[in-house]
Order: structure tokens, then sequence, then C-alpha cells
């Protein structure tokens, strides 16, 4: 379709790197866990618009330029790595602070919603290895033929992003789950407290992580 081949081959190769442990895939475990499943869900359903920009910006050609301007990457990434480390810094003082509502609280306000989906938004949006991705995979399953090569992106994007939101949306289920698995002797006030301070962890690292990223 649209100059396509290989789809299913295509699709299972999302699938497999969906399901390496990456920014996306612990962002929403670690906000599934510490807020519930309407959070986990807003976290997926942000990083799916995020990956919806990159999938727009490889058949526009912007991916291109990423690959090709060593400042454009260094320019995301550092604003990438910033954005994360924002975060770990929030959750490090709801950490101090307590940790908020317990593990099974109640659920988060609407407006919470809106940022936690923003949140997974500028995760996925501000990470260029995300646009390189797409830049590297899709056209491996675009013939050279194809007389509309954007739409064979938008196309392979579009499977992409479904795919990857599904499976993130199996993940929030799945540690859903988890989350409400009783923990005899544990505080509730203690375990928002460690899930707290274990995201801040995790995205501190994943901050540096992204810092260290080079341009190959």
């Amino acid at each position: 379709m649209f100059g396509t081949h290989d789809l299913p081959l295509f699709i299972a190769t999302a699938l497999v790197l969906n399901a390496t442990p990456g920014v996306d895939l612990l962002f929403t475990l670690s906000r599934t866990l510490q807020q519930g499943w309407r959070a986990g869900v807003a976290a997926a359903l942000g990083i799916g618009a995020g990956c919806v920009v990159h999938a727009l910006a490889a058949a526009a050609g912007l991916a291109a330029l990423l690959a090709a301007s060593a400042w454009a990457f260094s320019a995301i990434k550092w604003a990438g790595a910033a954005y994360l480390f924002y975060l770990a810094l929030g959750l490090a003082r709801s950490a101090l602070a307590g940790g908020g509502a317990g593990c099974a609280g109640p659920a988060v306000a609407a407006a919470s919603l809106r940022q936690l989906f923003l949140q997974g938004f500028l995760s996925n949006a501000l990470n260029p290895k995300v646009a390189l991705f797409f830049l590297a995979l899709l056209p491996q399953f675009i013939a050279p033929q194809a007389p509309h090569k954007a739409l064979a992106f938008l196309f392979l994007g579009a499977v992409f992003v479904v795919n990857g939101t599904l499976f993130l949306l199996a993940v929030v289920a799945l540690a859903e789950r988890l989350r409400r698995l009783p923990l005899d002797g544990v505080p509730a006030g203690w375990l928002a407290r460690g899930l707290h301070a274990g995201g801040a962890a995790l995205f501190a690292g994943l901050a540096v992580r992204l810092a260290l990223a080079d341009h190959s």
C-alpha cells in the first residue's frame, strides 16, 4: 500500500522496538504505578501524539535535517534532556513532600491528565533519537519506485503510532493490575513516596542518557 512492502515484518519490528525499555515505556509504566490507569492512558496518548510529530517530520524531510545537522540534533537533544530532568525534579519534590496521595488513592483530576498528556508528548517529541529511528527504519519498508514516498512515510508512521499506542495501553492495563496487588505491611504513603523517588531517579537517568547520546 502506497508503495510499502513487508508490512507484517514492519509491524513485528515495531512491536519489538516498543517492548524495548526506553523513555516511552518507562514513562507510561511509572505514571500508571504512581497515579493509576487514567494517568497511564493520558501518558500513552501523549507519547502517541509525539510519534505523530516524528512521522510528519519524516514525511516532510525534517528528520533528514537532524541526521545531517549536528547542531540541530544537539539543540533538540539538550531540550529533551532538560525536560526529562525537569520531570525528575518534580517527582523528587513530591517524594520529599510525602508522595501525595497513596498508591491506591483517588484518580487524578482532569487538569492533571492534561499535564500528563503534555508530558508524554514533550518527552517523545523532544527526543531526536526517535526522529532518527523513523528516518532509519521507515525507508527500509518503502519501495524505491514508490510514486508517493511522502504518503508511504505517513502510512508507515500511522501504523507505527497505532501499534505503539496499543502496546502502551496494554502496559497500562498490566501495570494497573500490579498496582492493585495487596502489599501487606507497607503504608500507602511510604509506597507513594517510594514510587515518586524511583520515578525521579528514572527520569534523571534518562535525561543523562539522552544528553550523552551522540549524533551517529
